[in-house]
Parts: structure tokens; sequence; C-alpha cells
């Protein structure tokens, strides 16, 4: 199939699609007219990083799944440096966590201080 088909299958744009090219995720063939020829398998690759960059994953970390397919498994996830890429992004997001969670609880000490304290005028902001 020839980029556009492609792009349409996949739920994408050529432009992407030449994007993961250069930074060699996407392997294309080429015809003897020039233009570029993919399969299947390059469907399959296509929407497993589009599925990992919804997921909030960098196009680096995609490398490993994508090799990962490339290699014949039947799932980007199932080789061990996958797997390991998974480890990282939960130890991120978990982080995340941690510091989203410490944020809660500082604002809702702000907000208990602040009505605790009595009056409470209200101030009003002049604009230009």
């Amino acid at each position: 199939m020839r980029i556009g088909e492609l792009a349409k299958r996949a739920g994408t744009t050529t432009r992407a699609l030449r994007f993961y090219e250069a930074q060699g995720l996407l392997a294309a063939q080429r015809a003897a007219n020039g233009y570029r020829s993919y399969d299947e398998d390059d469907v399959r690759v296509v929407a497993e990083i589009r599925a990992l960059q919804a997921a909030g994953f960098s196009l680096a970390e995609t490398r490993p799944f994508v090799a990962c397919l490339r290699a014949g498994n039947t799932a980007g996830d199932a080789c061990a440096d996958s797997v390991e890429v998974y480890r990282r992004k939960l130890a991120d997001v978990e982080a995340c966590l941690d510091q989203l969670t410490d944020l809660r609880a500082d604002l809702t000490r702000k907000l208990a201080a602040a009505l605790a304290r009595e009056p409470h005028p209200t101030c009003t902001v002049e604009t230009p």
C-alpha cells in the first residue's frame, strides 16, 4: 500500500509517517516508480506508536515496542526491553502522583489556615 492508504488506515497523516521514517521507526520499501510502499506489519507498527504516544510515551520510548513487533512478536510489549520501558514509565507516573499528593496536602493546609482567619474581607482586583 502507498503512504496515503497507510495514513488513512492508521488514523494519522502522511507527514507523521514520513517523520516516523526519518526517526527510524518506520521503514518504507520503494516501488519501481519510487513511491513508498508499506504492508500490514507497518499498519501494526504505526498503530503501536500511536497508542503508546496517546498513553504519554515519547517517540523515543516507543522504539523497543517497534523493535519487538519487527522481530515477529504478536505484541510490542512481548520483549524484555519493552517491559523495562513500562517499568520506567510507571515509576515516572508514581513520582508525579507523589508530587500531586504532596501539593494537595499543602493546599488543603493553606485553605484550612485561610478559612480559620476571621473576618474574610472581600478583595477586588482592579483591571487596567
